[in-house]
């Protein structure tokens, strides 16, 4: 098979490789899945550069998401899944082996159907953003009557935040740096944003909560951003982070007088019921057509693989996207 990889760290041009590899078999309780399209996230990127963590094997092929079709099941896994399209999750965590690559082997649990109105690409948007969305929503306890502060409303985490909050009944504000970003946000159902680079985003939030400020704020980099939380944060609020830098500089007094309640989560590591609870909203979501995927453009080929990685890097809006 075909297959983008690297066995080094180090920059995009530098390390990735796209070569042919053996063909895996499905094992007992796995499937295999012949990919159409495998989706970029920043955490494939820094693993590939080493800057989160240093290369465990003596060679990957990167990224956790994909999309495919079942064409091989292993002994426990019915027949009947030959021929299903899936979407995938967790595909290279802790594993050599990732979706950018002609297949895939992975346990039957990490495969789950795709439904035939939702494209490949689509589906390969799916794994690390919308479980992390979904997981995080339920956190917050989002519901009918709140309002939450999704931080970096155009990125693909948080433009599934805002959707699945608002299904919830939630209101949502969030931060955005440009138009163009504000407009994804709004697409996305977002009801206010606030541009970080040019507004104050303590005073906007007061301005908008008619200074009560947001019953919870969910955030992707807790480093950057916890010196916001006296801000905008009501009283025995939440703040849910799926994101920080090595260290962050907590306003602790602040947390300890309003009894603020601080949850972290990586989205790899949930447990199984988390993990269904995400599959289910996700599933729903797709199969009542209601869920926004946005996938960036261009989509690159798997020969540029590097390219695709440095427009993660470049910060491209959207899911970055190669088709296999």
């Amino acid at each position: 098979m075909r297959a983008a990889f690297y066995e080094r760290n180090g920059t995009a041009r530098d390390v990735l490789r796209v070569g042919d590899l053996e063909t895996p078999r499905a094992g007992p309780g796995e499937v295999r899945v012949k990919l159409a399209a495998s989706g970029v996230n920043p955490s494939d990127v820094k693993s590939r550069l080493g800057s989160t963590r240093k290369i465990a094997f003596p060679r990957v092929i990167p990224h956790s998401d994909g999309a495919g079709v079942i064409d091989e099941v292993g002994d426990g896994v019915p027949t009947s899944r030959i021929g299903q399209r899936v979407w995938v999750w967790n595909g290279q965590w802790k594993r050599p082996f990732g979706t950018a690559a002609e297949s895939i082997v992975l346990p039957a649990a990490q495969a789950v159907p795709l439904p035939d109105n939702v494209s490949f690409e689509a589906g390969a948007c799916l794994g690390i953003p919308a479980m992390t969305a979904v997981h995080a929503v339920a956190l917050a306890r989002a519901q009918r009557g709140m309002c939450l502060l999704v931080s970096g409303g155009a990125g693909a985490v948080s433009q599934y935040l805002i959707q699945f909050a608002k299904a919830k009944g939630a209101s949502v504000i969030t931060t955005i740096s440009s138009p163009q970003k504000a407009k994804a946000a709004q697409e996305a159902g977002a009801d206010h944003t606030i541009d970080y680079k040019r507004e104050n985003v303590g005073e906007r939030v007061m301005e908008i909560t008619s200074k009560c400020g947001v019953d919870a704020v969910i955030e992707m980099d807790l480093t950057a951003n916890a010196k916001l939380i006296p801000n905008v944060l009501r009283p025995k609020g939440t703040v849910i982070v799926y994101g920080t830098g090595p260290e962050a500089a907590l306003p602790a007094a602040f947390c300890l007088v309003n009894s603020v309640r601080l949850q972290f989560f990586l989205v790899y590591e949930l447990d199984t019921a988390e993990r269904e609870h995400a599959i289910a909203g996700i599933s729903s979501a797709l199969n009542q057509e209601k869920l926004l995927n946005r996938v960036a453009q261009p989509i690159f080929p798997l020969a540029d693989a590097a390219s695709a990685h440095e427009a993660v890097e470049q910060g491209t809006l959207g899911n970055v996207i190669i088709t296999i």
